[in-house]
């Protein structure tokens, strides 16, 4: 399936296919070709055009099969696939098209930032040969990866990221990110960040039930206001994770999961700013 036989889809069916709208799949093809025109050609050309290069790669995060399964869909060898896979990512990472805001924009007094959502995603991954401990979640019951994402409550759009081991706890990750936030900024969270007061006081996150005792009635219902607001971020969460390499064991070497997930994170936040597709 090449994207001469996909081109034609409608809009929603293009995004169920690879995971993004065909406005943003151009964009992305025009940051690649962009970079492809600068970089001095040797040697034989590929048997694939960028078209499908590009269509591969999104192929590879909304499916997550193999190498090999994906070579064999395309006609090219095991060690080809991940060759131009691997190319694309890190050309779309060069191209700095599909950037987060990045922590700068927390500090950054010209942002009009009033309300932040800050919460933690895990992606299971394969249990390691060493170090087993450190990657093993408690609630997941499993080895995973965690993913701390930033939202801007206004816009739903993810300033940043932050990744960490399953044993983790999802303070330790805020700390380790170096996060800094505005006094006047306001960060919502959930029970994992316990304490998180300390590091920035405008802070709120639900009240836990105290031991022996029960939740007033006040309490609830400030908690249930304050869940209503944050259950954005685990939206966002789920959205992400339409590209099965989130959700699905994650297979390759750790040191790349950061690398996709901003560049997946990015693609969220672009066609945020697309308009909305009207249902025929």
């Amino acid at each position: 399936m090449t994207y001469e036989q996909v081109k034609s889809l409608k809009s929603e069916d293009f995004k169920r296919l690879c995971g993004v709208r065909p406005e943003t799949f151009n964009q992305m093809l025009e940051a690649v070709r962009s970079h492809s025109r600068l970089k001095q050609k040797t040697g034989r050309p590929g048997k694939l055009c960028l078209e499908d290069q590009l269509l591969m790669t999104l192929e590879y995060w909304r499916e997550y099969r193999t190498y090999f399964h994906i070579g064999q869909s395309w006609g090219v060898n095991e060690s080809t696939a991940y060759r131009i896979i691997r190319k694309i990512e890190d050309t779309l990472t060069k191209s700095r098209t599909f950037t987060l805001p990045g922590k700068k924009r927390l500090t950054d007094s010209d942002s009009k930032l009033q309300v932040v959502i800050v919460d933690v995603t895990e992606s299971p991954i394969e249990r390691p040969k060493k170090k087993q401990k450190k990657f093993y979640s408690g609630k997941k019951k499993q080895h995973t990866l965690k993913s701390q994402v930033v939202v801007n409550q206004a816009n739903g759009k993810i300033i940043c990221t932050a990744h960490g081991k399953g044993r983790e706890h999802d303070l330790r990750i805020f700390k380790n990110s170096k996060v800094r936030l505005r006094q006047d900024i306001e960060c919502l969270g959930d029970k994992g960040y316990q304490g998180i007061q300390k590091v920035h006081d405008n802070s709120r996150i639900p009240k836990k039930k105290p031991r022996g005792g029960k939740l007033s009635n006040e309490d609830r219902k400030r908690n249930q206001e304050l869940a209503k607001i944050r259950v954005l971020g685990e939206h966002i969460n789920r959205k992400l994770k339409v590209f099965k390499i989130l959700s699905f064991p994650y297979r390759n070497r750790r040191k790349r999961f950061s690398l996709r997930f901003n560049l997946i994170a990015a693609l969220y936040n672009y066609e945020l700013c697309l308009p909305k597709i009207k249902s025929s």
